[in-house]
């Protein structure tokens, strides 16, 4: 229950703090994570990415002050961090489906979006087959690109990544370098508050590495480890399901290392994978 009261501090965060610039980083610091976990938390509970969850709630109070008809449109669109007209009218039509001019004073049509508010549902009976294990830190090898802070922002740029990997023959050269747990090819979200966000494509590896190829050290941390395969749900709907009904009341916490998925096998018409998920007791 603690870690729903806190996404639900978030929320009162975001509320008071929608006139002005809102700090994901506090977000963050509120729910007790790191802000990339706080947004991949707050994408899977609430069904959106944090920034269209700030962007419509902003646009709801706008419509309601345009209502009004007593302030000007530019001032409105200012007030919520808009420094152009125009860039006001295209997250406002993008919410509404008119333009601000036609809502002010004529009583158009608009839609409203309330606040939100976690809380623990019971879903089902489906089992969910995990382990935990303790890790010292460890190397990879491979290759990464640089992540956006709005992770929504990724959702094209990785996959691309691994098909570009594929045609180039980059997972090839990864293969034989695999010297050490977890045996597979990983996707490596390292996005800590402290260096530049970027995903890696690598292996475990203690090989010695050869040019264009990066390294990156894991660090030592406690993961929950879930399975999975294509025959079953896909890997985005597992860490789905990890994230909004086994963290909420499991006793863990976000630990600060990077989320691994971990294919183990490279042949893509038998993907069989787990999810890591670095965590730290509550208790």
């Amino acid at each position: 229950m603690e870690w729903i009261e806190k996404l639900n501090k978030t929320i009162s965060y975001i509320e008071a703090h929608l006139a002005e610039e809102i700090s994901y980083d506090e977000l963050a610091h509120i729910a007790c994570c790191s802000t990339y976990h706080f947004q991949r938390m707050f994408g899977y509970m609430a069904g959106i990415p944090l920034s269209e969850y700030i962007r419509r709630r902003r646009m709801s109070l706008a419509a309601a002050e345009l209502q009004g008809g007593r302030e000007k449109i530019i001032d409105i669109g200012m007030k919520y961090g808009y420094s152009s007209p125009t860039a006001f009218n295209r997250a406002f039509q993008s919410v509404h489906g008119i333009a601000p001019s036609m809502e002010k004073g004529e009583g158009a049509p608009v839609k409203a979006y309330p606040p939100i508010s976690f809380k623990i549902t019971v879903k089902g009976v489906e089992e969910m087959n995990y382990r935990t294990e303790e890790k010292a830190a460890f190397r990879i090898v491979g290759i990464s690109h640089p992540l956006d802070k709005e992770i929504e922002k990724n959702f094209a740029a990785v996959p691309q990544m691994w098909q570009s990997a594929a045609a180039n023959g980059t997972l090839e050269r990864l293969l034989p370098l695999m010297t050490g747990q977890p045996m597979g090819v990983l996707g490596v979200s390292a996005c800590n508050d402290k260096e530049e966000w970027r995903y890696f494509i690598a292996v475990s590896s203690s090989s010695h590495m050869e040019e264009p190829l990066e390294e990156y050290v894991v660090p030592a941390c406690t993961w929950a480890i879930f399975s999975g395969a294509d025959s079953g749900i896909s890997i985005q709907e597992l860490e789905q399901r990890i994230i909004t009904e086994w963290l909420p009341t499991s006793g863990y916490e976000f630990a600060d290392a990077p989320d691994i998925e971990v294919y183990l096998d490279p042949d893509p018409s038998n993907t069989r994978y787990e999810v890591w998920l670095p965590v730290r007791s509550k208790k």
